[in-house]
């Protein structure tokens, strides 16, 4: 990799840091998300969420509107937060499956 390349990708790897790092407004709020979580979906939040602040309400409604289309390891990183259950996960997958018969 070129050292511009090399740069690039290192500011974009803080940029998704620092943007995701405003998902948790305070470490003892009910509604901090874990690092594992920022980290895993941070692609998912700039790919169909990004229009929303990533502090407000509005990410998680879109994320879960998402559903389907968040990455495996978003999902998994959710489920493991208790941010969703598995058996909802696994809902959502049989009737993605059963709509696009």
């Amino acid at each position: 990799m070129t050292p511009i390349a090399t740069a690039f990708a290192a500011r974009a790897v803080v940029t998704a840091a620092l943007a995701l790092g405003s998902f948790v407004a305070m470490p003892g709020d009910a509604n901090a998300l874990s690092l594992r979580v920022k980290l895993a979906c941070a692609a998912d939040y700039y790919k169909h969420c990004s229009a929303y602040s990533p502090g407000g309400s509005e990410v998680r409604s879109c994320m879960r509107a998402v559903g389907s289309g968040l990455s495996r390891s978003c999902v998994s990183a959710l489920v493991a937060a208790g941010e969703v259950t598995q058996a909802e996960v696994d809902r959502r997958r049989a009737a993605s499956k059963t709509a696009s018969r």
